[in-house]
């Protein structure tokens, strides 16, 4: 019990490390992330959300709402709706601020750039949380070797496309004449979420077992929410959009890759 425990803890934590590291970077560098590796790095997130979204929360959610005796696709359509709308509604109501934009979307608000900016990450940060969470639940319920290695390849994924998130948040910080310290505090800050819903769901999903479908695919619908409506979009941005299309292609094959190989 206690390594189930650690196994669960260390890998929901674990996306939020890389987060934290890569905020780090504003203390080696101290431009901003060219265009052209912004929508690299936008679009490859976007690849592992939708890969990670199909194979590590959609497909298991089917395969559970089938062995309970229920119609697969329907507690994954009603969760994937439900997430999507979820996000959609902090969406339309949390103030934030998209690296590179001008103007704030949300509630009107007089909040410094600084803090709009870690809430659009943080806002987009949710999801991924709750999928890490949700895919390490499922396993601790299964018990399977299978379906941990399947929770550490999402954690994995997750992580790896973290990485120049955080960086993505300090580093235009740093630019705008925000301290270093200050800026990776930010960064890091903006990941903090992602274990605090991932063990939130490890607790929930620990005790209402029956509705585990509804919630993995909840956790999907805001992932492809959040790719949709930010991600994509902003890794086409400019010039040469061919690069994040790249970058989406990549980051979907290396998110697939992993949860194949390891699951």
């Amino acid at each position: 019990m206690e390594q189930v425990a650690l196994w669960t803890v260390t890998g929901v934590c674990f996306p939020f490390l890389m987060t934290t590291l890569g905020s780090a970077m504003v203390f080696l560098f101290r431009k901003t992330v060219s265009n052209g590796a912004q929508r690299i790095f936008l679009g490859f997130a976007a690849g592992v959300m939708v890969a990670a979204s199909v194979w590590s929360l959609l497909i298991p959610a089917i395969e559970q709402a089938e062995g309970q005796g229920q119609v697969g696709w329907i507690p994954a359509a009603i969760g994937f709706v439900l997430g999507a709308g979820f996000l959609m509604l902090l969406d339309s109501i949390m103030p934030h601020l998209h690296p590179g934009a001008r103007d704030p979307e949300g509630a009107p608000t007089s909040w410094k750039r600084s803090s709009l900016l870690m809430i659009a990450v943080t806002l987009h940060n949710i999801p991924e949380g709750m999928a890490v969470g949700l895919s390490f639940a499922l396993a601790a319920q299964q018990g399977e070797m299978g379906s941990w290695s399947a929770a550490l390849a999402l954690a994995l994924g997750i992580g790896i496309q973290n990485f120049p998130e955080g960086a993505a948040i300090s580093l235009p910080l740093r630019q705008e004449g925000v301290p270093a310290l200050k800026a990776f505090g930010y960064g890091s800050l903006s990941g903090l979420v992602e274990p605090v819903f991932g063990l939130l769901v490890v607790l929930l999903a620990s005790n209402v077992g029956p509705i585990m479908p509804y919630l993995l695919s909840f956790a999907a619908g805001a992932m492809i929410y959040v790719v949709v409506e930010e991600l994509i979009p902003e890794a086409h941005l400019g010039e040469h959009s061919n690069v994040g299309t790249l970058g989406v292609l990549g980051g979907f094959l290396v998110m697939m890759i992993l949860d194949v190989a390891l699951g």
